[in-house]
């Protein structure tokens, strides 16, 4: 009987640490995921794309379309996810609080480096040098927020608002 229950629990295990072949893409958000080849990366000789990449962090997002005009809409919502779950430890100066100021974050980070680092934090703070350097500055890591992807759109399009996006 402990046999059979060792044996689910590690199917179980099994099943859940697996990855999930689906490709997630959000049109509607103007959205993709990194399940495409990008032609910035050099690829390994497995064929598949680096884990890490210096323009765009590491994580799903290889391309975030974000247009030439503010969505205020976006940006609306993006306002009330930094009021709710950032604004505890970041101000929209470049003041440091917790973590660093906002002022200037769209111009110093590609769209993609933003929302792999707010939607794949712990990764990104364990390989990403531009992440590492911001925690030694701040000295406390930034926890996982666990934003959704259309809610990490929506904040980036807050940034660029309080970037002085139109």
């Amino acid at each position: 009987m402990k046999k059979i229950i060792v044996i689910a629990i590690l199917s179980l295990l099994l099943f859940a640490c697996s990855e999930n072949s689906d490709k997630v893409s959000q049109s509607s958000d103007k959205i993709s995921a990194v399940d495409e080849p990008n032609t910035e990366k050099i690829p390994t000789p497995g064929g598949e794309p680096p884990p890490y990449d210096p323009i765009r962090g590491t994580g799903k997002f290889s391309h975030v379309d974000i247009g030439n005009n503010l969505d205020v809409t976006m940006a609306t919502g993006g306002e009330k996810i930094y009021t709710a779950r950032c604004s505890g430890c970041h101000k929209l100066t470049d003041e440091r609080l917790v973590g660093p100021g906002w002022k200037g974050v769209t111009t110093r980070y590609k769209p993609e480096w933003i929302m792999n680092f707010v939607t794949n934090t712990d990764e990104m703070l364990n390989k990403d040098p531009k992440a590492q350097a911001q925690l030694e500055i701040c000295l406390v890591r930034m926890p996982n927020q666990n934003l959704e992807d259309v809610d990490a759109r929506q904040l980036l399009e807050f940034m660029r608002k309080n970037d002085g996006a139109k």
